[in-house]
């Protein structure tokens, strides 16, 4: 019996436009996911049909995959223009789409592959295997899974790719399952424009408006950072490594992708007969990646690896970033700070710290002497008040200038035939190709092993690199001229070959005995809004479907409108499973201006509800 083969392992890299992309590309993403024109769960960040086409194009020689977020819920009304779009997506040659509407599993479109989204609600192994059935070959995982989680599910779809976020903004509701930003404010992160009134500032308050917690960001988490728990993921059965961040600008995607490139690949170092990375080449750095110089809240590995983990979550303080600390005051006399600091600071660099408040004041510093600094503004700030840096400017320097290039390692073989010479180029990924000229075999006069070896090794602006160089040519005079040509017709050759070899996953077939997990009946949480998601649905025997609050008329009436893993009682050391959860009673409210939500705790489970409450005015 054969061995098994190792599996290919998948760092997935957010981009907002073809530039982002690219530059995912070439600092070590194995797949990127961008938006398309329309249907992307982040409205700000879409992209036309040309710009894909571009990033397919420079994705094809590495071997890396191009998914295009198709994740909003659809409207009856736009079935046939995203009917349209999905097979313009396939004609370029994307790879997949990454899905929340189960319409697209029975609508007639392309068998391109789909990808069911966070948004699907993936929540119990019963779901993944329902999934798995419906024709999806990769189902992106709640952020909220313990290790324990993520592997059953893996066991419940052993032959599903298990796409996992590893790195950046945390969602407080299981993804996809909130409504709370459009019942407030008439816009739905399910169609791409999430308010995100999880950073607003809330009081919590007691059923007699007595105030607990006044002013902070209660709902607000920090940034998931699992980069230290790879290898524990991969036994867990993760086999894409995702990184969220489709708004986030080039510079922070190089650095977390470049972070977590060097984090996979020790990983594979150490398993190399398990796993394998999932494109081709290496990619040669100029920085050195620092997670905690790209945007964070404070960092948290959320529920990885207990369900109910004593640390952190949230970043009441503030929802921004307020940097990495550097030191601290010792005087402040307006436009003149004394520190003592534990790093460098530089003319334009961007400080901060929270004042006597709580609040996160910021300020540019116009110079930097040593441990005196110069505000461009007046501070008042006490002594011994921590210093945060959230903009360094040489860093950012740094990061907008080239910072990397990927290269695919080739073997040169040069040769003679009975007409003349050929050259063989390989990699070390199973692709080869030849070039060949005809030539008289003249004998040179005087050797040519070290020009040739140089002329050979000139593969300039290529995606190559000359690993090893074999001259089996002797004595034979080559003019360099036409060795040179002979270089480039095998690189475009092996071009070529790299883009023919490329392999499409198509969309597995939807087996409709499967009856729906979660029951027979839908409700306004499974976010149906079109007739041919009901029919998907009924198809595995659902017999009840409350359409999604987006397509009912709106109704003033208390509803649920998000359930989180993250609870607040916990975080502030209220357990009502512990004695000091007794000091706050049971029903408490958040507020924030005129929106109120009200608060219950199923503790048994471990869950929080938030009920939205209406205004009265």
């Amino acid at each position: 019996m054969s061995a098994e083969m190792p599996a290919a392992l998948e760092l997935l890299a957010p981009a907002r436009d073809a530039d982002t992309a690219i530059a995912a590309i070439v600092h070590g993403a194995d797949a990127v996911y961008i938006g398309g024109p329309s249907f992307g769960a982040r409205a700000a960040a879409g992209n036309s049909l040309d710009d894909l086409r571009r990033v397919v194009e420079y994705a094809r020689p590495y071997g890396v995959k191009v998914y295009v977020t198709f994740n909003t819920i659809i409207y009856d009304s736009e079935l046939d223009e995203a009917r349209r779009l999905v097979a313009e997506l396939y004609e370029i040659g994307v790879d997949a789409l990454i899905v929340q509407d189960m319409a697209l599993t029975a609508m007639d479109i392309p068998p391109i592959e789909l990808h069911a989204s966070t948004q699907t609600d993936a929540r119990t192994p019963a779901k993944v295997a329902m999934l798995a059935r419906a024709g999806f070959s990769q189902i992106v995982l709640p952020r909220e899974f313990s290790l324990d989680e993520i592997r059953a599910a893996a066991e419940a779809a052993p032959d599903t790719g298990m796409e996992v976020f590893v790195h950046g903004a945390l969602c407080v509701c299981y993804s996809g399952d909130c409504q709370a930003g459009y019942v407030a404010t008439g816009r739905s992160a399910n169609r791409g424009e999430c308010p995100q009134i999880c950073r607003h500032r809330f009081d919590l308050t007691d059923s007699r408006g007595n105030k607990l917690i006044e002013g902070r960001h209660l709902l607000s988490l920090r940034d998931l950072n699992r980069s230290e728990l790879i290898p524990e993921m991969l036994e867990a059965g993760v086999s894409s490594f995702k990184i969220e961040g489709r708004l986030k600008d080039t510079a922070y995607v190089k650095n977390v992708v470049a972070a977590y490139r060097k984090r996979i690949d020790e990983a594979i170092a150490g398993s190399p007969e398990k796993y394998v990375r999932g494109s081709f080449g290496v990619t040669d750095l100029s920085f050195v990646p620092d997670l905690n110089e790209s945007f964070n809240r404070g960092y948290t590995t959320y529920f990885t690896t207990s369900a109910r983990p004593t640390q952190k979550m949230a970043s009441m303080l503030s929802p921004k970033w307020t940097g990495r600390e550097v030191g601290e005051v010792v005087t402040c006399r307006g436009r003149s700070i004394k520190a003592r600091l534990s790093s460098q600071i530089a003319n334009g660099d961007g400080l901060g710290y929270f004042d006597a408040a709580g609040m996160f004041q910021g300020f540019k510093v116009n110079r930097a002497e040593g441990a005196d600094l110069f505000p461009a503004t007046p501070q008042r700030i006490a002594p011994g008040t921590k210093l945060y840096r959230n903009h360094n400017r040489l860093r950012e320097e740094e990061m907008e200038r080239p910072t990397a290039r990927r290269l695919i390692d080739v073997g040169l073989t040069l040769r003679p035939t009975r007409r003349g010479i050929a050259l063989d180029i390989s990699d070390g990924y199973g692709h080869r190709a030849s070039a060949s000229a005809d030539l008289p075999h003249e004998q040179a006069k005087k050797p040519q092993t070290e020009a040739r070896a140089d002329t050979l090794s000139r593969l300039g602006d290529t995606d190559f690199k000359a690993a090893s160089i074999d001259d089996r040519c002797g004595d034979i005079f080559i003019p360099l001229s036409r060795l040179a040509t002979l270089r480039r017709d095998a690189v475009t050759a092996l071009e070529t070959a790299i883009r023919a070899s490329h392999t499409y996953d198509y969309r597995g077939p939807e087996r409709t005995e499967a009856k729906w997990p979660e029951g027979k009946a839908l409700s306004y949480h499974d976010n149906v809004a079109n007739p041919k998601a009901e029919e998907l649905y009924r198809s595995h025997g659902v017999t009840e479907i409350e359409p999604a609050l987006e397509a009912q008329p709106k109704q003033r009436k208390e509803r649920r409108v998000m359930t989180t893993r993250y609870c607040l009682r916990r975080e502030t050391g209220h357990c009502l499973l512990t004695p000091s959860g007794r000091e706050w009673p049971r029903e408490l409210f958040l507020e924030s201006g005129p929106d109120r939500f009200r608060l219950e705790f199923d503790c048994k489970a471990c869950r929080m509800h938030l009920f939205y409450q209406p205004s009265t005015n």
